[in-house]
């Protein structure tokens, strides 16, 4: 694992009329603060990223669809400087990812259908906070195939 990101399991109550997913709550040990709650749709076989925010704490969940998420640390004088962390989100087990400022990340859908990805985020978005590079970077030694 790298250091400082979570991965977190997280109630799911279900009976037949559907499901309640709880995914963070401000008496949580890990809430880090909040400045924004969004979606994000990804579709199948799409990836997203490599982005990193400066500042930002993401709180990650994937109540709909199945989503792998890609984490790279590069952050100076970190423990786990040079890693590389995969997991994927969905709802079985449901769980919470959470990342920390100064880690890489990228993520592709990996349902059939389109997935939903949400972000309790720890500060509002800031375009200035946030720092992306191309899918293929030499920086970030992970490289994406439509076989992942």
């Amino acid at each position: 694992m790298i250091e400082g990101v979570l991965l977190l399991p997280r109630p799911c109550h279900e009976d037949t009329r559907g499901r309640l997913l709880r995914m963070v709550r401000c008496d949580d040990p890990e809430f880090a603060g909040f400045g924004e709650v969004y979606f994000s749709t990804i579709r199948p076989g799409i990836i997203k990223g490599w982005k990193l925010h400066k500042r930002m704490v993401l709180n990650l969940a994937v109540p709909v669809g199945s989503v792998q998420f890609v984490i790279y640390d590069d952050r100076p004088g970190s423990p786990t400087r040079g890693g590389v962390q995969t997991e994927i989100l969905d709802c079985h087990p449901y769980r919470l990812l959470q990342l920390p400022p100064g880690v890489w990340f990228a993520f592709q859908g990996r349902a059939a259908h389109e997935s939903v990805v949400t972000n309790c985020a720890s500060i509002p978005h800031d375009p200035q906070e946030s720092i992306t590079l191309p899918l293929d970077s030499p920086e970030i030694p992970y490289r994406w195939s439509t076989t992942d």
